[in-house]
């Protein structure tokens, strides 16, 4: 039932200009996350909950459109498609940035291309601690650094479901007035731990498979299971909705 609630999934790249200023947690879907929300409860009211949902990826988009869901996006925004908005409009007007997740040598990277890309961005980082489960006090610490930074643009990096789970759940305890993205993958990006797909396979919808062909071992149940499980999955949430569609 995710895509066909009342959620405010963006339509167009021109649409994130909308966002409002202040305290807003901006979420991405793709298929992969879509089918992790089928079975994890707490991941499905992240989203669903959440104030944006990006749609990452072709088959959110014509999921949407299958579905004649509410909202049916246009066109194909990606977290670094948000991450690049986000960052250029601060860099116009100066602030700060909070990094959250990842390891200290990726933020560390993060830090060094900050000051060169966006040179009016002030840049603070946190890493947690790498563990299934953060504890009372890792929570606790991460919200202080947070709320200590009071930064004008928050992004939180620890991969789905972690990320959004964490996020929704903590939201209440963040003392912050800015918008708040995860974004997972984006900070290897940016820092260039991890080779995004070239721009021919990117606007042919075809980063799944660049993905799987540099990783195979790693994503080869993610694409190749996950993929058809999703189209079932589609075929489940629409007939189970209105069975004379």
């Amino acid at each position: 039932m995710l895509l066909l609630s009342p959620l405010h999934i963006f339509e167009t790249h021109s649409a994130l200009t909308s966002i409002p200023s202040g305290k807003f947690l901006i979420n991405t879907i793709n298929a992969h996350s879509y089918n992790v929300a089928q079975k994890d409860d707490d991941f499905a009211a992240a989203l669903k909950n959440g104030d944006y949902l990006i749609p990452d990826g072709a088959s959110i988009l014509g999921a949407c459109r299958f579905l004649k869901a509410i909202s049916r996006p246009k066109e194909r925004i990606s977290g670094w498609d948000l991450f690049a908005f986000e960052m250029n409009r601060l860099n116009e007007k100066g602030g700060k940035c909070f990094f959250m997740g990842s390891s200290e040598k990726v933020l560390s990277l993060i830090k060094q291309r900050a000051a060169t890309d966006y040179p009016n961005i002030v840049v603070e980082t946190y890493s947690p601690p790498y563990k299934p489960e953060f504890s009372d006090e890792d929570n606790q610490k991460i919200i202080n650094a947070i709320n200590s930074a009071n930064p004008d643009l928050l992004w939180i990096g620890m991969t789905a479901p972690k990320q959004e789970k964490w996020a929704y759940k903590h939201w209440n305890e963040l003392n912050i007035k800015c918008h708040c993205g995860t974004i997972g993958a984006v900070f290897d990006f940016f820092a260039g731990t991890y080779q995004r797909a070239p721009e021919w396979w990117q606007k042919h919808s075809l980063e799944w498979l660049y993905r799987l062909i540099k990783e195979p071992k790693r994503m080869w149940r993610r694409y190749l299971i996950g993929n058809p499980l999703f189209l079932w999955n589609i075929l489940k949430e629409k007939f189970s909705q209105n069975p004379s569609n």
